[in-house]
């Protein structure tokens, strides 16, 4: 037979039985999928020229293909690579482009250890030139912070300067003398601007004697001149103290009486004015601007009170609002609350009195002596030793004993006369200070009427003092020139009067 067409009658008959065996061309896919190796894997070779692809011709096979049913054996399983686990979320690349299989595979975070080292620099401890320089400006500045810090300290801590401890009111035997001392003294100094009192000297200038009472007495007003007091029927109310008008008026013969407060002065104004209306007793009134600020509250530093502090008495009821370094200026009562008959300030009373008579040259050592206990009590029974020691020593000097006159009486007595014993220095001046008082409280009496008339005067021009200013703030606000007060106006008015009469002088000349 012609050998084409004995290939072609191969082919016919081998194309039936393929068809009617089941699974051979699914076999055969899967076998030839197996065994062929993908192209990238395929060694690339430079020297061979690349051969193109033979076209398909029409010859039949050589040898005629197997028409048997026996189906092919399985593939090894061995050589079937395992499927590559699921890539980490992190390790997610968008670059869609094949991996180049020349470049090395990223090795895992469990191979890092045995990873090589190529010897090149890592980036991850490198900085880049602006985090070089915010960190070399940051050492700068901590250097040059550190470098301010320590001069800082040295010439805080210095040694006190001429006149410096009177400016910070500072006593020379409670100053700190260390460097630590002085400098967190000078430092905290700093910041002490709204714990100070509102003025540097509380009170003006001492004027000059005979006008200057020796003494200055600082009197507080709660508890000690005045109470709250709160009923169902007034509710809150004021009470005044029994014997406070008499305390203070008897008093201001001796001391320059200030009121001295924690009040504001808008709730304690009033109260002052009601106490003394006519300005004849209280000398100056300091309230709340004028305390400093500590952390147990208002305290009363009298280092600003501009007088001298061997001189100064300062009475309070609440041992808080005085400075713990100024306790021997110090006089601290039990507070009232409202008690009536209380006679607290009248027996205050003689031994103030004692202090302005005797007139020692500091008043804290005596003061001190006195702390802690009832001065009342404790000076009565000292002034009244003082007096029995006088009689005694008057009495053995003999002038106990007198001798009678002889006359018709003297007949039928027994010729001895006992005298009276004669008043004490202190008792002398007390009764003095008592008629003083008694002459200046009828003067009050007497002219209380002018007093009235001059109170309301100062009134009225207060009230007109404030119209004037309110429309003259409204004429600024509006544009116009500053309106005149009344008496600058009426003293306007009278000039223009007196200069249209026609005056003659000594050259003849008319003005």
């Amino acid at each position: 037979m012609h050998p084409i067409l004995a290939r072609a009658a191969s082919r016919s008959l081998s194309r039936p039985a393929a068809r009617h065996i089941p699974g051979t061309s699914t076999i055969l896919l899967s076998r030839s999928l197996a065994t062929k190796i993908p192209k990238n894997k395929l060694p690339r070779s430079t020297s061979a020229p690349k051969q193109s692809p033979k076209p398909p011709t029409s010859e039949p096979p050589s040898t005629p293909e197997s028409t048997t049913s026996i189906p092919p054996a399985e593939p090894p399983t061995k050589d079937v690579p395992p499927p590559a686990p699921a890539p980490h979320p992190t390790e997610l690349s968008l670059d869609f482009s094949p991996p180049d299989p020349s470049l090395p595979a990223p090795a895992s975070e469990g191979d890092s250890e045995h990873a090589q080292r190529t010897g090149a620099r890592s980036s991850k401890d490198s900085l880049s030139s602006i985090e070089r320089k915010r960190r070399m400006y940051g050492q700068a500045s901590l250097v040059m912070f550190a470098v301010a810090l320590a001069a800082g300290g040295v010439y805080l801590g210095r040694e006190w300067e001429e006149g410096e401890l009177e400016e910070r009111r500072l006593a020379p035997d409670a100053v700190p003398n260390t460097r630590w001392g002085r400098t967190k003294e000078r430092f905290t100094s700093m910041f002490d601007l709204f714990s100070k009192p509102q003025w540097s000297e509380l009170l003006p200038p001492m004027l000059p004697a005979p006008y200057q009472k020796p003494y200055t007495l600082l009197v507080s007003v709660d508890d000690l001149l005045v109470t709250s007091t709160w009923d169902r029927q007034h509710g809150w109310r004021t009470a005044k103290r029994p014997g406070v008008d008499y305390f203070l008026a008897y008093l201001s013969q001796f001391y320059e009486v200030v009121v001295f407060t924690t009040q504001y002065d808008y709730t304690a104004a009033p109260i002052v004015e009601k106490l003394d209306p006519y300005n004849f007793f209280v000398t100056y009134r300091i309230y709340r601007q004028g305390t400093r600020a500590s952390e147990n509250g208002p305290v009363k530093d009298l280092t600003y009170l501009n007088r001298p502090l061997d001189r100064v008495i300062l009475l309070d009821a609440h041992e808080e609002h005085v400075v713990p370094e100024q306790r021997d200026n110090a006089i601290v009562v039990p507070p009232w609350k409202g008690k009536p008959g209380d006679r607290g300030l009248v027996e205050l009373i003689p031994f103030l009195e004692s202090i302005g008579i005797y007139k020692p040259p500091d008043v804290r050592p005596i003061l001190s002596a006195y702390q802690d206990k009832d001065i009342a009590v404790e000076y009565a029974k000292k002034e009244a030793e003082a007096k029995r020691k006088f009689i005694e020593d008057w009495e053995s000097k003999g002038g106990s004993k007198g001798v009678g006159g002889v006359t018709l009486s003297g007949l039928f007595s027994s010729g001895r006369k006992a005298t009276q014993a004669p008043e004490t220095y202190l008792e002398a001046k007390r009764r003095e200070a008592q008629a003083l008082y008694l002459e200046e409280q009828k003067y009050i009496r007497e002219n209380k009427a002018e007093f009235e008339r001059l109170l309301e005067q100062d009134r009225q021009a207060a009230e007109r003092e404030m119209s004037a200013n309110l429309f003259g703030s409204m004429g600024a606000l509006v544009g116009g020139p500053p309106q005149r007060k009344p008496d600058e106006a009426a003293a306007a008015a009278a000039a223009a009067a007196v200069g249209s009469i026609p005056v003659k002088v000594d050259d003849g000349q008319k003005v």
